[in-house]
């Protein structure tokens, strides 16, 4: 196979070179050893055995897929291989192999982890240059193939499951592509067999749960069958996150469980512009990326997928029962299950969930209706964001909002961003009657709610993004619930919880404590929560201060 010798250029910030201070300091970390041509420094499919700086030489980085090779860059003196799977100990998706004989500086992972902690300015330049990589290797489709159909629900679930977590991959469509029946019998399955999972080309996995996939992958492994610490905190969202960093770093033994992915809602949204500290905006994955990183710095052990079914009180714990029969067993909790969109009420929608209706508009979803007409339906912030997203790969986007004025739920500079964009029509006092297709999706019936008029507009898909419902259906029984599904805390929880608990000896319960001593809810599940990224952070870490006040007064110092 021919290639070309020059180096890749520099993508996005993805492969800067290392200046000599940066070089200088990770010498006194690792050791400078020759290269030889054909080598191979990893491999994909193995966890990265080290970080490796180019010092002289280069090396190519390739992925192997049935006997085939395909470069997917040349690097040079300066440069440092690896993404993003080096740091959380994913398995890798490429292979290093050494072009021009020279020397590399080796440096053991645990060091490296290490070095992005403590130094700001190295930490950056490494961890922004590894978050580039992983979605330059998601958008070019890189990574372990998934053979399905659009119409299997197993198929459209480990879709789902990787795109969540970030996970490279390629989608291989069994009803369009000509090969992929002929690629099934290879491996001795027939289309009955989807979805089927290839990793390295030789491990397969028929239709694989989730966590049979991130076993495989390399994400963090499924707890013991029981473990006991100072803090569960349930789903791994902002709040979530923000707790468990908070908790860590203050000496808490901490435990972070999520069903799907880490990150939350807030790791759908493509561009998060009105955060603290990023003034040119963030992604929510990058958001949340970092913040796992940050939160296993100081000693978070997260579990996921790991779904909490159960809470319930033993002796001085409480035990979170998790699905597969597992618990989790801590001297206090933290709820930041969230919320999900709610669904529009109209015929035959469970007829297209998955297959033109979503929840969330990430490059999975855009990827699926490229240079096709969307209807985005909502008037918050996260339709504003899905929509502006979305105009930058589907052929037009229209945004219904059901009031008559887009200001009312949006922040003035999306909605700022949406009228300058032509790509975007903005349909106020709209609501969606009719759903109109077969077995695909092809338009939406409208109704304008001041007017009475009807419309058929086109759409091959509709996002949605209105209303919450949250995910509070384990609890139900335990834990005191509004109206609407949302966890009580505070004065409100005082109420619900009467005279089952001693709360008025003790001036209890704190602002985010539930009717349960030492169980707290923070973020969009709990009711009277503000949703916002922020709000939901500082709520999080909020609760870990009074965490440890209930710690103190319960005589249970942390462990």
């Amino acid at each position: 196979m021919s290639e070309p010798v020059q180096e890749t250029p520099d993508l996005y910030g993805a492969y800067p070179r290392l200046g000599d201070w940066a070089i200088s300091l990770l010498s006194g970390h690792g050791v400078r050893r020759p290269t030889e041509v054909g080598e191979v420094l990893y491999q994909e499919g193995e966890p990265c055995p080290a970080f490796y700086v180019i010092l002289a030489g280069k090396v190519a980085v390739v992925e192997r897929y049935d006997d085939e090779e395909n470069l997917r860059g040349i690097h040079g003196p300066g440069r440092f291989l690896g993404e993003l799977g080096l740091l959380t100990g994913q398995a890798g998706f490429l292979r290093g192999v050494v072009r021009e004989a020279g020397e590399v500086l080796v440096v053991p992972v645990e060091e490296l982890r290490a070095l992005v902690a403590d130094n700001p300015s190295l930490g950056d330049v490494i961890l922004r240059a590894f978050l580039i990589r992983r979605t330059i290797l998601i958008e070019l489709g890189a990574g372990f193939r998934i053979i399905g159909s659009r119409h299997s629900a197993d198929s459209r679930r480990l879709r789902e499951f990787a795109a969540r977590n970030r996970l490279p991959h390629k989608w291989i469509e069994l009803e369009e592509d000509k090969e992929a029946e002929q690629l099934l019998d290879h491996l001795g399955f027939t289309p009955k067999d989807i979805p089927v999972a290839i990793l390295r080309g030789e491990r397969v996995l028929r239709n694989p749960s989730n966590a049979e996939l991130a076993r495989a992958i390399g994400l963090p492994v499924p707890l013991a069958r029981e473990i006991v610490g100072d803090l569960v905190i349930v789903g791994a969202g902002p709040a979530g996150l923000a707790a468990a960093v908070y908790g860590a770093s203050e000496g808490l033994s901490t435990v972070v469980l999520d069903s799907v992915a880490t990150g939350g809602q807030a790791a759908t949204s493509s561009r998060i512009e009105n955060y603290l500290g990023f003034p040119s905006g963030i992604s929510g994955g990058e958001l949340a990326e970092r913040a796992v990183i940050q939160a296993e710095k100081f000693g978070a052990h997260f579990s996921v997928p790991a779904e909490a079914v159960s809470l319930s009180r033993h002796d001085r714990y409480y035990v979170v029962g998790l699905d597969e029969g597992r618990v989790v067993n801590a001297h206090a909790v933290v709820i930041a299950t969230g919320a999900r969109y709610r669904k529009l009420d109209v015929p035959h929608l469970e007829e297209f969930e998955g297959e033109g209706v979503y929840y969330a508009a990430t490059l999975f979803e855009a990827q699926l209706c490229l240079r096709a007409p969307v209807v985005v339906v909502g008037g918050g912030n996260s339709a504003g964001q899905a929509s502006i997203f979305l105009a930058r790969h589907a052929g037009r986007v229209r945004l219904l909002v059901r009031s008559g004025d887009l200001a009312k739920d949006m922040s003035r500079y999306l909605i700022d961003e949406i009228q300058r964009n032509p790509g975007i029509q903005v349909l106020l006092n709209t609501e969606i009657e009719e759903l109109v297709g077969d077995r695909e999706l092809r338009g939406v019936i409208t109704r304008n709610n001041r007017t009475g008029e009807r419309r058929e507009i086109e759409a091959m898909a509709i996002f949605v993004f209105i209303g919450a419902e949250p995910h509070t259906r384990w609890l139900r029984g335990e834990i005191a619930l509004d109206d609407k599904g949302f966890v009580l805390t505070g004065p409100d929880a005082l109420k619900a919880a009467g005279e089952k608990e001693p709360w008025h000896e003790t001036g209890r319960p704190y602002p985010l404590e539930t009717n349960l001593m030492g169980v707290f809810a923070v973020g969009d599940v709990r009711g009277g929560s503000i949703k916002r990224v922020a709000s939901a952070v500082g709520e999080g870490s909020m609760a870990i201060r009074l965490i440890h006040e209930h710690l103190q007064t319960a005589g249970q110092p942390p462990t």
